[in-house]
């Protein structure tokens, strides 16, 4: 076997290394959607000081490109080649594509309820806490990307399944448990009726604030709730939750 030979099946079979920074790609990215993907940034290895920056932006060109394209026909060469990253890079930091969409849904869901007290330490009243999860969660379901997420996971998840298991254990999965760990402190549960058990306390109150899911993923509309009518959706959610669930 030549020399030459040797060289390329040793390349074949390399293994990433484990103490990898965010190696970049200095292949150009393709123009991208506006709508989806932010702009690219300069290729070239990035000191010490971006590499926060450089897995962000692999983050959200990851979202992007899902968003954009489908979970399923999007590559992990064509993400590290938008986001100017190793392939490597990405098994190395998140294990494989299941690992990166994780990380992705992960980073948006912690963002969006981040400026939120923790539940399961908020000393307000149960009806103040509450409302402001109601609305909130309200607001998060109707956005478009959130809806078109949605939609992806449903319509790719018997082909991939790892995509629907990795969705619900960092999306709805942890909104579940948030609200049971809440129903669970012994002030809040007293509220409700005994024989009713906080994981179906959780799950009447995330479906009661959801209303029409179906025909939201079926029949998506260009129109966006507006802030009054998000809170009334929000105000009716809880109202009907609580009817079922407060004790007499």
């Amino acid at each position: 076997m030549s020399l030459a030979s040797r060289k390329n099946d040793a390349s074949d079979h390399a293994q990433p290394d484990v103490a990898d920074p965010i190696s970049t790609d200095s292949t150009p990215a393709p123009a991208s959607d506006p709508e989806f993907c932010c702009a690219s940034k300069p290729a070239g290895r990035p000191r010490a000081a971006d590499q926060e920056a450089r897995l962000e932006h692999l983050l959200d060109t990851a979202g992007c490109l899902f968003l954009q394209h489908g979970y399923g026909k999007v590559s992990l060469e064509s993400i590290a080649r938008e986001a100017h990253v190793a392939v490597r890079t990405i098994y190395v930091k998140f294990g494989g594509k299941a690992g990166l969409f994780n990380a992705v849904v992960e980073r948006r869901r912690s963002a969006y309820f981040s400026t939120m007290t923790a539940m399961d330490a908020d000393r307000r009243p149960m009806q103040e806490i509450l409302g402001d999860f109601a609305l909130r969660f309200v607001r998060l379901i109707n956005k478009p990307e959130a809806v078109r997420l949605n939609r992806m996971v449903v319509a790719e998840a018997e082909a991939s399944p790892e995509l629907a298991l990795t969705f619900h254990k960092v999306g709805p999965g942890q909104t579940r448990e948030l609200l049971i760990r809440f129903f669970s402190r012994p002030a809040i549960r007293s509220h409700f009726r005994e024989q009713v058990p906080v994981d179906m306390l959780a799950l009447h109150l995330i479906n009661c604030l959801m209303g029409d899911q179906m025909s939201r993923l079926l029949f998506p509309s260009t129109h966006m709730p507006s802030d009054q009518e998000s809170r009334r959706n929000a105000e009716q959610g809880l109202d009907l939750f609580f009817k079922g669930t407060l004790k007499s």
